[in-house]
Parts: C-alpha cells; structure tokens; sequence
C-alpha cells in the first residue's frame, strides 16, 4: 500500500459543495480552455467535437472562449448519456435490477470491502452493486481526494449550458450499450476486473493514472492524449485490454455513425464524450476523416 493511500484510511473524502450562481460566476470571471475541441465539416456546415472529462474542480464550470464559441455555433449537444435526464436514471435502475450477481473469490471480496471503507461507501454494496461499477465509484471518490468532483465533470456543466440556453440535449448511446461496455461478461471476467482494479486502486497506481489523465485534459495535450496507451500503464493484462476494446474501441463507430446521421440532416452538432474516445487513429477525429469529413483542432 502507498504512504498516500495508508493516511487516506484514517479521513473520508471531502463531501463536495452544492452547486450555486456564484460557483459559475466565480469560475465565469476566470474562464479558460481545457480540453480537446475540434471543428469537423462536411457538406457546407460544421459540428464539433470536444473531449471531456468526467471529474472536475468548481473552478473549471465555465467555458472557456473556444468552446464558447463552439456552443454559440451549434444547435444539439451530443453526449454518450444525458446526466440530467431522468428517464436515464430510471433506465439505469431498470437495467441493473436484471443484471445477474456474478461469483467473486472471498479474498477479492474482502479487498473490495477494505477499499469501500477506505473511500467511505457502504460496504453492504458489494453485494448490491456489480463489482464493476463499485470500482468506477472508488476512483470517483478517491478524485474527490484530490478536489475533483463528478458534480464539476465537463458533462454536467454542459448539460446545465445547454439546458439554460433552450439547447436540445440527445444522447449518443443507450444504457444497455453502456452497461454491455462496462460490464463483465461472465463470472471469470468478473473476477478478473476486479482484481486487476484492486490491484490499481492499493498500489496508488490508480491515483496516479487519475491525475496524469486530468493534467493531460487541463493543458489540452493532445499528443500525449493520442500515445495514451502507450504511457499509462493502465492497459497490461490481458482484460485491461479487452476493456479498453470494448469501452472504446467497440463505441466508437457507432458514436460516430450518429454524430454523421445528425450532421447530415442538418444540425449543428457540439459532440462531447469521453476525451479518450478522441485518441488516436480509432478515435473520433480520425473516424470521422475516414468518413469524409474535414478535422481541425481548435483552439
């Protein structure tokens, strides 16, 4: 265990502030641009992409002036899910409720345990909640550690944007997609997500992996974005590939497949997913230049 995790066991994560006018003002009066933003045209008109980031810090809820003048251009923002719509939430719950409990090894069990008490989650959870998404919430409130919040993620800010400037908001994806993604397949994958997230999670590799990927998105790294996998070392074992596969590589043809139907029909679409679906040659940009369309990056 690092030093870091070892005194993070004695205090909970800061429970984040409520969201209010003077949060967006403040961050308002110091807007700047992070991020991956692209201009995409084709057919006389242009959409855009921008690569967000999930956590964020109550400082980022603005948008900076290239993305600002990216939201004044279009007219429909993409996201791989709306956060704010309820009918998600309750397809969500739906979903889950019929999601089959997979056999986890009593040692990998009691290791979850452990990491649910370190981050102060309940840790009657691990037998509600597939173990899989029990570790996306621990790396969401090991962020909070480091003063990031799912609250300040780029997609609930854009969501809120859009919603307050009359902008229709449509998501790219389902949550059968999305679970189909981050869902284990059988009882062995399940077993084997696990152990491989534990393993980040007590090493403080996970930690690490967090802040290089939010410092990669604040300054707007881009090579650096498309050589992701090569840096990491969050993609070694044989289902740490097969995950990177399915949660990316799998999406993104589809994702892209959507963003051309809206754009052909005429709307001027702001996509915003996931920064690393943009990376590299099956990322998004390059996609969409294999399917016509002229890519420049912005700013």
């Amino acid at each position: 265990m690092s030093a870091w995790a070892a005194a993070a066991e004695n205090e909970c994560p800061p429970e984040p502030k409520p969201l209010s006018p003077e949060m967006f003002s403040a961050a308002q009066r110091q807007a700047r641009d992070r991020g991956f933003l692209w201009r995409v045209s084709k057919d006389g008109h242009s959409s855009y992409l921008y690569g967000t980031l999930h956590v964020g810090r109550e400082a980022w809820l603005a948008a900076g002036p290239a993305l600002e003048q990216a939201l004044r251009s279009t007219n429909t923002l993409a996201l791989e899910l709306d956060p704010l719509d309820p009918d998600v939430a309750v397809q969500m719950g739906q979903a889950l409720a019929k999601t089959p409990k997979r056999k986890l090894e009593e040692g990998a069990r009691a290791r979850l345990g452990r990491q649910l008490q370190v981050q102060c989650m309940p840790v009657e959870s691990a037998d509600q909640v597939p173990a899989e998404l029990l570790l996306a919430g621990l790396s969401l409130n090991l962020a909070r550690r480091d003063g990031l919040d799912g609250q300040f993620g780029s997609e609930i800010f854009l969501a809120m944007t859009a919603r307050a400037r009359g902008m229709p908001v449509v998501s790219l994806e389902t949550v059968e997609l999305q679970l189909r993604a981050l869902l284990a397949a059988d009882d062995a994958e399940a077993r084997q997500i696990l152990i491989d997230g534990l393993n980040e999670l007590e090493s403080g590799h996970a930690r690490e992996s967090l802040l290089d990927l939010v410092s990669m998105w604040e300054t707007g790294d881009v090579r650096r974005l498309d050589t992701y996998e090569q840096w990491c070392e969050c993609v070694v074992t044989p289902m740490e590939k097969l995950q990177m596969q399915r949660l990316l590589d799998e999406r993104n043809p589809a994702m892209a497949r959507q963003i051309d139907a809206m754009h052909r029909s005429g709307s001027r679409v702001l996509a915003a997913v996931g920064s690393l679906h943009m990376s590299g040659p099956r990322g998004l940009p390059a996609v969409l230049a294999r399917m016509g369309y002229e890519i420049e990056r912005l700013p």
